[in-house]
């Protein structure tokens, strides 16, 4: 299966979170949600983590010469649960 997309995970995320807030599931279902939620926003962080990567910052060198370099990015820790 192909991975989703940000903006599709960002919108089931969205709609899982109203269905939550609006109290009406079982706890059963709530907690099968909850953790389809967890999973999307999870998706959401590395996607966009990745999207972080790959933008490039233009700077001045001594010259006054516009370069481009990568974009800084924190590495995750391993320990992190997936």
């Amino acid at each position: 299966m192909a991975e989703m997309k940000l903006e599709k995970a960002m919108r089931r995320l969205e709609d899982i979170v109203e269905e939550l807030e609006k109290g009406e599931l079982d706890i059963d279902k709530s907690l099968e949600i909850f953790e389809e939620g967890i999973k999307m926003s999870r998706l959401c962080s590395k996607k966009l983590g990745e999207a972080e990567a790959k933008i490039e910052k233009l700077t001045k060198n001594d010259k006054g010469e516009l370069i481009a370099e990568l974009f800084p990015v924190e590495k995750e820790s391993d320990d992190e649960p997936e």
